[in-house]
Parts: C-alpha cells; structure tokens; sequence
C-alpha cells in the first residue's frame, strides 16, 4: 500500500577533492594553493626548462592534516599514489624496485619563501634491496651507499627525531679512518659500513628499524614535512617576517637527479645577479660530486659560480642562458637551484633571489633602466624595512688593522661583539643589551633565533649560498662565512686561528663586504647613500601624497632630518631642552617656587634659553614649518629621586651630618612628595600643567614668538607651530590658545610684526578622538600621539607591558604585532580614523599627522595613508624608512599622489 511519499533520490557524491598536482598540472594554479616552490616548478615545466618530473601536495592538504591533528585527509594517498605511477611511467622505473629503483626526493614549499626552515628528505625509495641493484645497475657502489647513507641520515633527522650529531660523530670518525677531509673522498666499502653504522643509530635513538618499505618511507616523509610547518625555527621565523601562521605548506615531490655520480656531476646555487651588490652578473656556488643539501647547508666550502666559467664553459652558457630566461620571464633576480647529473643540466627550484638592502635598491634601479619593470614596480621591490640597512657601517678604511681571518663576504656590513658559540646563550645575552657576534662551525635552521640576536655571524665552513648567509642577508645582519682558518671547538667554547686563541667573550669585528674578521674592536663609518638609492626616494616623492616631517629637538637633529628630505618638524619635544645639567637647577627653582614671583624669575632665567633653542632649530628649518609642543611631562622627572632623598635624609640624620644640609634636604623631600603622583602618567601633565601653571607655558610662547620675530628681522623664513599637549576637553584647549593668543599680541606690539602661527594640539587620549568636532572648532591642526594614544586606548603601560606580559601576547598570537612598534589600525585606528572625520567636518582645512614613533614604520605610514592623513613625522633617521613607505602606499592603492609636500 503506498503512503503517498515519494523515495528521496539518490544525491550524486561530491567529486573527491584534489590534493595532489602533476607539475605540468599546475601551471597557474598559484602559490597559495601549491606553495612557492610548487608554482615554480609546475611554470619552468610549462615554459620547457629542464625540470625533473614530479608532483606537489597541496598547501590545503597540509592544513587539513594539522587541523585533523595528524591525519591525512580523504583520498590523499590514493592520488600520491596516481601520480606516483604516472612519474614511474615517465621516468621508466619503478619505486621501490630492488633492481632499477625510482627513487625520489621530498620538499617542502610555503606560499612565502622561507629558505631551510622547513624539511627536506633526498633520495628517498632506497632501501638494502635496491642499494644493491643500483650500485649493479651503474657499475658505481660508493655512488650507490653514498645516496643510501644520505637518506638513512636525512630520515632519521628529519622524520625520526635522531640527534643529527650521532650521524656527524660517525661520519667524522669514518673521515679519520680514512684520513681524508670530506665525504665525497670516502671509498665504497666505508660507505657501506657507514650504511650500517646509522641504521644502528637510529635503531638506538628512535627505538624502530629503518624503514625498508619505500611506500612507508614516503608516507613518513609527507607527515614530516607537514608538521616542519610547525618547528619552532619555522614558527621564529614567520614571526620574525611577519608571515601568517595559517597558510601552510606544499609537498614536492621529484624524481632524483644525481649530483653525486662523479666529477661530470655536481650541484649549485646561483643567483641572477649579485644579492649582496645588485650587479648584473651570474653569482652562487657549485660543488661537484655533491648533493644539494651539501651547499646549502655549509657541510663543504664551494667554488665560486664564475670558475665554471673557465673549467667547464659550455656548462656556464647554459646557466647563463637559464638565468636570462628565468629573469626575464619572472622580472626580478631569481635564486637557481640546479644539479647536473652526468654533464646534464636539471633545474631543481627558482624563487625570487633574497637580497640586501643595496642589491635591492640597485636591482630595481638597473631593471627599470632595462626596461622590465617600471617605476612603481621599483618602488615595491624595495620592502621599506631594509632602508635603515644601507645605513650599515663599514669599517673604517683609514684605519691600518691587519685582519685575522679571511673569510667569504656573505652579508655586507660590519660588526663588533662579543664571542658566542651557542645560539641559545646569544638570543640571552641580546636580550640583556650585549652586542655579541654569534661564532659557529655552520649554522643551521634551528640557530635562528641566535641569528636574530647576535649583531653578525661568523662561520668556518659554508659558502656565501649557506644558510647563514641566506638567512643574515635576509635579516640585514653582516656575516662572514667559510672562514677555514678558524679551528672551532664548540665543546671548550674557544676557537684558534694563527696559533692565537679566542674565547667566549672575548670581542672580535667582523666586515661582511669583505670577508674579514679583526681581532677586538675596530673603528667603523657611517655609510654614504647610492646614487641610484637616492633616485628610487626621488620616484617615491613623485608617487606619495603623505608629507615627511621629523621629530627634532635641536639643530643638530633638525639639521640632519633635512639632508635626509623632510619636509619639516612634527614633532619638537621642549622638555628635552630643559634636561641639560646648567638648565636643570633653573627648571627645579620654578617647580619649588612658593611664590608666583619666584617662578617667573625662574622661567626668566630659562626663557633666554629656549629663545636660543627655538632660534636655532627654526633657522635650521627656515621656510619649512617646526610645530613645537609645549611642555609635556609630570614634574618630577625634573626632580631628584624620591627614594635617593630618602635614603639621604635618613643617613644625616644617622650620622648627624651638617644641620644646613639637612634642612635643606628635609624641605626638598617635602616638595618632592607633594609633588608626588601614583600614577604620574596620567597625572598632572601637558595641559593640565599649563591650565595649573599658565606662566610656564606663557614663557615658552613669549620664547617662540621673540625667536620667530629676530628671525624674520634677518630675513629668515622662520615658521612655527605650537602645539598644545594631552588636550582631553575643547576648554582645555580654549583656555590655552587664549592666553598664547594674548603673548603673540604682546610681541607684536613690543616689535611691529605679524606673528600669526598655528595653534593645535596632540590627540592623545580617546575622549579627544571621541570629541574631535568640538576640539577642531579651537584647533587648527591635530598630530596623534600615537605612543600615549596606544597606551590610554589599550590601559597598557608601555615599559611594563613590553618588559611583563607583550612578549607572551605575541608569542601566543593574542596580539599580532606589538602595538607599539605598528599601529593598532582596528583600535587605535579606529579612532584615528573618527577624529579625521569629524575634525574635517567641523574645519575643512585642518592638518592631520601623526607624531609617535608609529611614523617611522611601514605598515603603520600605509594605513596614515589609507585614513587620509597629511603627514607622518618619525626620528631623523627614519625619514627615508618613511619617504620610500609613503611612495608605496600610493602606488599600492593603485596610483601616484603627484608631489610629495606637506601643505
């Protein structure tokens, strides 16, 4: 009997998601799907270069397996093993065959380039069958074990977890058994007792056998790269270039090509151009009878890329030839990973070259000449970040100082330290504000975080391609590598070259542009900007529309930010002004004063002080305006101690010292404590210190407007700003401006000028971004105290929030950047943004800036940028930082912002 209900159809099965690419695939499928180095691979095999057959795992498998916690996804394997057949089919052997075995090798790939911090696995697919078979098959045992031992070592480090030293103390001991220096010149017979050696290794440290099932291998191997995306040193590192932790990694993998087959093989790295100095010429390393991993990780000291030139000539013009093609194809120096397997050439990864701050600024430079990239193109290839490192200094070349040691010059810039040999102990000791140079045989990935720390880095072995020097060019660190005079002994912390020996903390100097290492501390210079830097900040002023000003307090200050192309002065603190030792006594007398007349003889005496102050660093910025904040923090950081008083208070009353002294301490402790706040910061501060005590502020106004009235006398452009500080309520503001107002008109009567200036105040506290109408009806210009902005808006106290909990907040991901180094945009922003808006709408010509250190950072000049603002003001040496930041933030928006002016 039927019910009338219809039998629901039957639902077509979602097709199984693809998580695995063939390379030639995966032309245009992008890096976020396949990785950096997936995506090159798959587009070198779409443009028919030399690229071994293989495939990539996707990023979004990994993601899936991490979010699993360690489980593949549906279908994985089943597709590896697809394309596993079809890579068997191409190369014309099988995995896992004991006589012509596939053996393969397994990478990992980020969307963003992170060179050696994640894993890599070679020659994976051996096993005791198929090392027989392959040496059977190429008549070359030691070939054969030699690829054997590689990936008994690599696996075990890799996906087992084995001490990599156990392996290194085996391997040295076979090198002294066979009293030769490097493992290419170990015969077969040791190779196979090596084999053996670490397959007893790993059976005491990871408690299981070697794995002998190829298939099993290459399963472990993929779990292993997945989780690198997660080793501490990946984690050190992407928090160190700000990359997101959720993109994941690629897996790639690919038929071996053999480096290590005799001396017609070999394997290098070559950059497109010079990544230390941008010239146009081939640069990088080949070593022959090795494997990749032999370079980058500094195991042996390659020859130069250029000596190709001259022993193997035709093997040149080919790189020569690729280098061009891939250059062009991609428009930016590229870093070439290759091996050449019998005389034949394979490319094995491209990614676009790191490079140092001056390569980078030459690069961009030298291509737009070139005519592959255009002007914005140049502007975005220079990451405003490494500007300050072409402030690097150098050591100095009148100073006659015989070297140590030469080493290769990996990273340019020179340092001074002192001497540590464990990355742990350096990341310490720079937290401790030691400057140390960070001493190693080679580094590896895992000493990241030491590089981070340490001021350069010096190693013995390795090449000018390894992964100190990829790693301190990256960071703008100077480093010094493959310096083979130096004897390490990491064990007694001590290192010997030229019969002397050098011990931990001891100081050295190391000059990264050359390669040389001096003993003790060595004279260094300040560098000199490139002619072709100098023409990239001249495209930036074309392309910006944000203003560049600097905070200066004196003329040397202000002097030194106008060479640097600011546009004025955002910020002059006078505070600072007063801290001098012969002023100090005439600040304490007006804060002690009892009477009105007793504080203005004092201010008096400084206001003949500050006149000669404002004169000075008005003259320095004659026809530029200098917006000068009048006095701004609580009293008592112009007092003695209150704790210091104390304690001498109480030893002359102890020890019955002079009556005279005594009393006159006792009254100054009782001043000190009245004037006591418990929270000072947000105490009697800025304005409130003017509404309080109005002839403070009255006297530095008198002090600018008679330093602005000489100065015109002498036909000096001389213009002015003042700026009123931690405005909370518009009557505040008011109550202020009027009283300036009355000083100004005083001055003109007294000398027959027009001194009209502009009158604004900072907006550092969140009722006054709440309230920006209403204050901008009294002010004529806003300048965001971004620093007290970030602390009232958080309720964090800077120093206490950096030196207790910031660090945990960062590391934790609770905080994705410290908000004091770049701006809050979703917070503090937000406000910034609110003020802009109502401000503008109440004062359509109101002038927006920012003046907190926010204004020297990039990421933080951009969002000023998108909010509209006229100008950002950051420390001298920040300025170009700033100019190059606020050319590509116009650019990045989609178009120049014609000039560069403030207004």
């Amino acid at each position: 009997m039927s019910t009338g209900t219809a039998e629901p159809a039957a639902q077509p099965q979602a097709a199984p998601r693809r998580w695995v690419y063939f390379f030639d695939e995966g032309a245009g499928a992008g890096r976020a799907l396949l990785g950096g180095k997936g995506a090159n691979l798959a587009e070198m095999t779409r443009i028919g270069l030399p690229v071994p057959p293989g495939f990539t795992i996707t990023t979004e498998a990994c993601k899936a397996y991490l979010a699993a916690g360690g489980a593949f996804p549906p279908g994985l394997m089943e597709q590896v093993e697809q394309q596993l057949a079809r890579l068997e089919g191409e190369i014309g052997r099988r995995f896992g065959d004991p006589e012509r075995p596939l053996l393969v090798s397994v990478r990992s790939g980020a969307p963003v380039s992170m060179p050696g911090m994640m894993d890599t696995i070679l020659n994976l697919g051996i096993n005791d069958q198929a090392v027989q078979g392959l040496a059977r098959e190429t008549g070359d045992p030691r070939f054969a074990f030699d690829c054997y031992r590689r990936l008994i070592q690599m696996f075990g480090d890799v996906v087992l977890r084995v001490p990599a030293a156990r392996f290194e103390h085996a391997l040295e001991a076979a090198r002294q058994r066979r009293g030769v220096r490097f493992d290419h010149e170990l015969p077969a017979q040791e190779l196979e007792r090596l084999v053996e050696t670490f397959k007893g290794i790993v059976r005491e440290e990871a408690g299981r056998d070697f794995p002998q099932d190829p298939r099993q291998q290459l399963e472990l191997a993929i779990r292993a790269v997945f989780d690198s995306w997660n080793n501490e040193r990946a984690k050190v590192y992407r928090r160190i270039h700000k990359i997101p932790d959720d993109l994941g990694t690629g897996v790639n993998v690919q038929a071996m090509v053999f480096g290590n087959t005799g001396p017609d093989s070999g394997t290098g790295v070559m950059f497109t151009r010079n990544p230390s100095t941008g010239a146009r010429e081939l640069y990088g390393e080949y070593l022959p009878n090795a494997q990749g991993e032999d370079v980058v990780a500094g195991i042996r000291t390659p020859e130069p890329i250029a000596r190709l030139k001259d022993e193997r000539p035709d093997l040149y013009r080919q790189l020569e030839q690729v280098a061009q093609r891939l250059e062009q194809h991609y428009r930016d120096m590229q870093d070439i990973e290759f091996t050449v397997d019998r005389g034949r050439l394979f490319l094995l990864q491209t990614r676009s070259g790191k490079r140092t701050a001056a390569a980078a600024v030459r690069i961009a430079y030298d291509m737009v000449q070139e005519g592959l990239i255009d002007r914005e193109t140049a502007l975005l290839r220079v990451d405003p970040d490494q500007v300050a490192r072409l402030l690097h200094k150098h050591v100095d070349p009148n100073v006659a100082v015989e070297p140590l040691a030469q080493g290769l010059p990996a990273s340019p810039g020179a340092a001074v330290g002192a001497i540590v040999f464990d990355a742990d102990e350096a990341e310490r000791l720079g937290r401790e504000g030691q400057a140390v140079i960070l001493v190693r045989p080679e580094t590896t990935p895992d000493d990241i975080h030491g590089i981070v720390a340490a001021q350069g880095v010096l190693t013995s072995r390795g090449g000018m391609t390894s992964h100190a020097a990829v790693v301190a060019r990256g960071m703008g660190k100077p480093a010094v590598c493959g310096c083979e005079a130096l004897r390490i002994d990491l064990e007694r912390e001590e290192f010997q070259v030229g019969g002397r020996v050098f011990r931990k903390g001891d100081v050295i100097t190391i000059d990264g542009a050359t390669g040389r290492v001096f003993a003790g501390q060595v004279p260094l210079v300040e560098p000199e900007l490139s002619p072709e830097f100098r023409q990239l900040l001249e495209w930036a002023d074309q392309a910006r529309r944000l203003g560049v000003l600097a905070n200066a307090d004196t003329p040397e200050d202000a002097r030194r930010a106008r060479e640097f192309g600011a546009e004025g002065i955002g910020l002059c603190r006078t505070e600072h002004m007063f801290m001098g030792p012969e002023r100090l006594p005439a600040v304490q007398r007006m804060i002690l004063a009892e009477t009105r007349e007793e504080r203005e003889a004092a201010l008096a005496e400084l206001a003949a002080m500050q006149q000669s102050d404002f004169e000075g660093i008005l003259e320095a910025m004659a026809g530029l305006p200098v917006t000068i904040r009048l006095l701004d923090p609580p009293l008592h950081e112009f007092l003695p101690s209150l704790e210091e008083l104390l304690v001498e208070v109480t030893r002359l009353e102890l020890e019955g010292g002079d009556p005279a002294r005594l009393e006159e301490r006792r009254e100054l402790l009782r001043k000190v404590r009245a004037l006591h706040e418990a929270n000072p910061m947000l105490g009697h501060r800025g304005c409130r210190l003017g509404i309080t005590f109005p002839e403070v502020y009255e006297m530095q106004a008198r002090a600018i407007f008679w330093a602005t009235a000489n100065l015109r006398r002498r036909g000096v452009d001389a213009r002015p700003e003042i700026m009123i500080p931690l405005v909370a309520h518009v009557r505040e503001l008011a109550f202020l401006r009027e009283r300036i107002e009355a000083v100004r008109r005083e001055v003109e009567a007294e000398t027959g000028l027009e001194l009209k200036v502009r009158i604004g105040t900072m907006i550092e506290v969140p009722r006054a971004a709440l309230t920006a109408g209403e204050i901008a009806q009294v002010a004529e210009f806003f300048s965001f105290g971004t620093n007290d902005l970030t602390q009232t808006t958080f309720g964090f106290s800077r120093d206490d929030a950096e030196g207790k909990f910031l660090h945990h907040y960062l590391a934790e991901k609770i905080l994705p950047e410290n908000p004091f180094v770049s701006l809050d945009a979703a917070g503090v922003g937000r406000l910034i943004q609110l003020a802009v808006a109502d401000g503008r709408q109440a004062r359509p010509d109101l002038k927006v800036g920012i003046c907190g250190e926010h204004g020297g950072d990039p990421a933080s000049i951009a969002f000023c940028h998108r909010a509209g603002l006229d100008y950002v003001s950051c420390s001298p040496f920040r300025v170009l930082i700033a100019r190059l930041a606020a050319g590509r933030a116009a650019v990045e928006e989609g178009g120049s912002g014609g000039g560069g002016g403030e207004g």
